[in-house]
């Protein structure tokens, strides 16, 4: 939830114990997870070569998992990290993957979010 509230330092207290028992116990998805998190809290601090390392950690597990819908979201991240660095071709790319994820799979909250942050790209 703090993810999605954009509260760093809600990111901050939670992410290190779920880190701790995601890696405790092997769990792949909770790790990919907490990878996402970090990755959004090190963007919220500005940490954008951290923030890039930890959403592609993110992305790869996901990816391995076929996680679709977290495959999206990851990918709505990384969109988000690139428009904040004014790399508009690659928040772009980001943007239109995860769009299409979403789509795929009918998730329209989270295509519209989508399709919103690619038109403010314009």
């Amino acid at each position: 939830m703090a993810v999605l509230q954009r509260d760093e330092a809600g990111i901050r207290q939670y992410a290190p114990p779920a880190e701790e028992l995601a890696l405790r116990y092997g769990h792949m998805l909770y790790q990919a997870i907490v990878h996402r998190a970090w990755g959004v809290a090190h963007r919220l601090a500005g940490e954008y070569t951290e923030s890039v390392a930890r959403l592609t950690q993110a992305l790869e597990l996901f990816n391995g998992l076929d996680a679709r819908w977290q495959i999206g979201r990851t990918l709505y991240e990384l969109g988000e990290l690139a428009a904040m660095q004014a790399d508009t071709v690659r928040a772009r790319d980001c943007f239109n993957r995860a769009l299409t994820a979403f789509q795929d799979m009918r998730a329209a909250p989270d295509a519209q979010r989508t399709q919103a942050a690619l038109e403010s790209l314009n």
